[in-house]
């Protein structure tokens, strides 16, 4: 079996390197960014008649959640164009597509966790266009699995554990919001039910939910980072108000996973379990 991967040197993509050798039954091709290019189709469609995929796992996205309030055209591009042409593609090659999508998706208001069936109402550019970009796909190629993510974390790429011990060698103290709940999810957790969901044979096709388990705001999350990693910092936790950005972030973004845990027999760990078990950064 031949999965393409696409943003293949990302966070993810670096993720499902990590996890590759312990499936020898499946032939990964990792595609960095600037090779297949999802903003263009031709480009996308030579990488599919070359590598010749029966899955396509796109991990290829705009992500810069702050950063999209300014470059809204540059975040269409990828997370709606990109995955038009994905879904396209995929289409044309009869690839079942794998494309990860987040909790950004929500508006934060509920206070219970997020089922699939829920109405999605994305409050800034980066969540709207990762919407729009579900709603091509759906409109587009009917074999496909979007699963949605939150607080994408790792060994691997840039993410808050890896922002949050770089800065604690830099200052005495962090202020960090405790208003915002979420899931912290660990990337190769994501990487491993991602296989699982391939190697299921499932045509059970349609959007799934997947995180850690558990609750978290920012500030428990980097408090039991330290924690872990025996990092000694006064942490201060503050209010979201206290600390404005130029994306409004949902107040409460925690992911329902009965679906995909019902569906693909996938076990989910704890958020905390998951971090203790991270290779220790240097």
């Amino acid at each position: 079996m031949v999965v393409l991967v696409t943003g293949g040197n990302g966070q993810l993509g670096q993720s499902l390197q990590a996890i590759a050798g312990k499936h020898p039954d499946i032939r990964f091709y990792f595609a960095p960014s600037d090779e297949a290019d999802i903003t263009d189709k031709e480009k996308l469609s030579a990488v599919f008649n070359n590598v010749k995929p029966d899955f396509c796992i796109n991990a290829a996205a705009y992500t810069a959640v702050d950063k999209a309030e300014s470059e809204p055209d540059k975040a269409e591009l990828i997370n709606v164009a990109g995955a038009k042409n994905l879904a396209e593609v995929c289409r044309d090659y009869n690839v079942t597509l794998i494309h990860i999508s987040t909790d950004f998706v929500f508006d934060g208001q509920k206070k219970t966790p997020y089922t699939e069936d829920d109405q999605a109402a994305p409050q800034g550019v980066y969540g709207q266009t990762k919407r729009r970009g579900e709603e091509a796909i759906d409109s587009i190629w009917n074999k496909r699995f979007i699963i949605r993510t939150s607080w994408l974390y790792s060994e691997f790429a840039q993410n808050f554990m890896k922002t949050m011990l770089r800065l604690a060698k830099e200052r005495d103290l962090l202020n960090v919001v405790n208003d915002q709940l979420g899931t912290p999810t660990y990337a190769v957790d994501l990487a491993e039910a991602l296989v699982q969901i391939i190697k299921s044979g499932s045509h059970q096709y349609g959007i799934y939910h997947y995180s850690n388990e558990g609750t978290a705001s920012w500030y428990d999350f980097a408090k039991k980072i330290f924690e872990i990693n025996g990092v000694t910092i006064h942490l201060n936790p503050i209010l979201t108000g206290q600390f404005p950005t130029p994306a409004k972030r949902p107040a409460y973004s925690v992911l329902d996973k009965a679906k995909i845990k019902r569906t693909f027999g996938i076990t989910v760990r704890n958020w905390e379990d998951a971090l203790r078990s991270v290779p220790k950064c240097p």
